[in-house]
């Protein structure tokens, strides 16, 4: 009895420090910023508002119709590309290749990669420079861009007043019916659904300590020891500009000429459903997630990142992908006589 007496004591403890462990890790990943996405669209808004972002209201109405718009390729000059052409929601909100490819099959003149529309809402700016401050001013420039939709304001205006069921649908949501600004307020509408919370880190982040493994967790400790969360902080774990190549050369930084904001500033990217989102980097040369967390070490903190560190990192990043919203493909209107025709410059 006595030999079971100390057994069990010496198993409690190893418990209780156990534990200890796990509360100092979570504490730790909190002082870094580190937060849980919201899980609904209440709590998305609070944050936002937290964010100090102003946004139109959230309707059903409002989000049905930024979906149609959002899969709309009639929206484009060429009427066969969309948003989802190269934020694609089966594919991570992105399209899975190193330059967006656009109108009379453009690549990206920049040689950009295009970032996920999955939780962008959260992002404090918008594009890889952060020229746009929020969804809706992000939504009018791949419509107005050359490369991409080709479209202009009074093209996409033409294009929905011809249809009478989009005329229809903007009445009852709008006051002043069809417009530019109305469309792209919809689609940013829509566009913030597209949060994927649950994640197991999420799950950890809420005190679930027993979310991650062992060896996730491992790879969170390494994460916050080799000062990543500098940088990938918050609910989305970036979205915020960056200063770029603060501690060496990105060895891929001839790929494209993009050289961030007029201060050398970049977004960071998010890392959430990093999994799911390569090529990385914003020129997208960089394929596999443990060749980025080497080059980031290189790039950014000035450290060697090994093998062995950056397959942990990865391991723990992969803890990120959280549950992505069922999106229905919506059956879009049909055209009618007054439509303008596609343009597809052959």
């Amino acid at each position: 009895m006595k030999s079971f007496v100390v057994i069990s004591s010496a198993a409690l403890l190893a418990t209780s420090l156990f534990a200890a462990s796990d509360a100092d890790l979570l504490k730790a990943a909190k002082n870094a910023g580190l937060e849980p996405l919201p899980a609904t669209q209440a709590a998305t808004d609070q944050m936002l508002t937290k964010m100090g972002f102003k946004f139109s209201k959230s309707t059903a109405a409002k989000i049905e119709l930024g979906k149609k718009l959002y899969f709309e390729p009639r929206l484009s000059k060429s009427g066969i590309i969309s948003c989802n052409s190269c934020h694609n929601l089966g594919l991570g909100g992105v399209d899975g290749i190193p330059a967006s490819t656009g109108h009379k099959w453009t690549a990206n003149p920049h040689h950009v990669n295009a970032p996920t529309v999955y939780n962008s809402v959260l992002n404090s700016a918008q594009f890889w420079d952060g020229r746009a401050p929020d969804l809706v001013e992000q939504a009018k420039g791949p419509m107005t861009a050359d490369p991409e939709m080709a479209s202009t304001p009074d093209l996409v205006e033409k294009r929905l007043k011809s249809i009478p069921a989009y005329v229809e649908e903007f009445k009852k949501i709008y006051k002043d019916g069809v417009t530019f600004n109305n469309a792209a307020d919809a689609i940013s509408v829509f566009e913030r659904t597209l949060i994927t919370p649950n994640s197991k880190f999420d799950k950890f982040l809420k005190g679930d300590t027993k979310a991650l493994s062992k060896a996730e967790k491992d790879g969170l400790e390494l994460f916050l020891d080799k000062g990543c969360a500098s940088c990938h902080n918050g609910a989305v774990m970036g979205g915020s500009l960056q200063p770029f190549e603060v501690a060496g050369k990105y060895k891929f930084a001839n790929v494209g000429d993009f050289k961030g904001d007029k201060n050398g500033m970049v977004k960071t990217p998010t890392l959430r459903n990093v999994e799911l989102t390569a090529p990385y980097y914003h020129n997208g040369a960089i394929w596999d997630l443990d060749d980025a967390v080497k080059q980031m070490g290189s790039v950014q903190l000035g450290i060697e990142i090994s093998d062995k560190e950056a397959a942990s990192i990865v391991t723990f990043l992969k803890t990120l992908t959280g549950k992505a919203p069922q999106v229905v493909y919506p059956i879009l209107p049909a055209s009618t006589k007054s439509t303008p025709k596609p343009q597809l410059d052959y």
